[in-house]
């Protein structure tokens, strides 16, 4: 499984890839918009991790591109925000499938990632 995971926090990142990287994913790291629309173009993903606030650029732009780029990837969001609580999320990406605390356990977010892969 692929994920290419959209976090400016570089330390959470990680975090969140070695977690993965455990299940057996190959995991690549984009910290802004632009590395993230550079590697949906470059390379193959089942999931996408994205932070719904990043430092640079947008998420929801990063979300389209792979909607356009990788039909069947699914994006899982994950903020530390209230932002789109209400679940609305859902009715502005067609692609998103899970949406997160960033504070979510590693382990939890990596089955829900898991369990996503598997399912694309």
């Amino acid at each position: 499984m692929n994920v290419l995971i959209v976090e400016s926090r570089i330390e959470l990142a990680g975090l969140w890839q070695r977690h993965l990287e455990r299940l057996g994913a190959v995991v690549r790291i984009a910290q802004d918009e632009d590395s993230a629309t550079a590697l949906l173009r470059e390379c193959s993903f089942q999931i996408l991790v994205l932070d719904l606030v990043l430092d640079s650029g947008s998420a929801l732009a990063v979300a389209d591109m792979a909607q356009f780029c990788q039909p069947d990837a699914r994006v899982i969001f994950v903020t530390n925000t209230s932002f789109f609580s209400d679940g609305s999320i859902f009715r502005h990406c067609a692609n998103a499938c899970a949406f997160m605390p960033s504070a979510t356990e590693p382990g939890d977010l990596a089955a829900v990632v898991e369990h996503y892969g598997q399912a694309s």
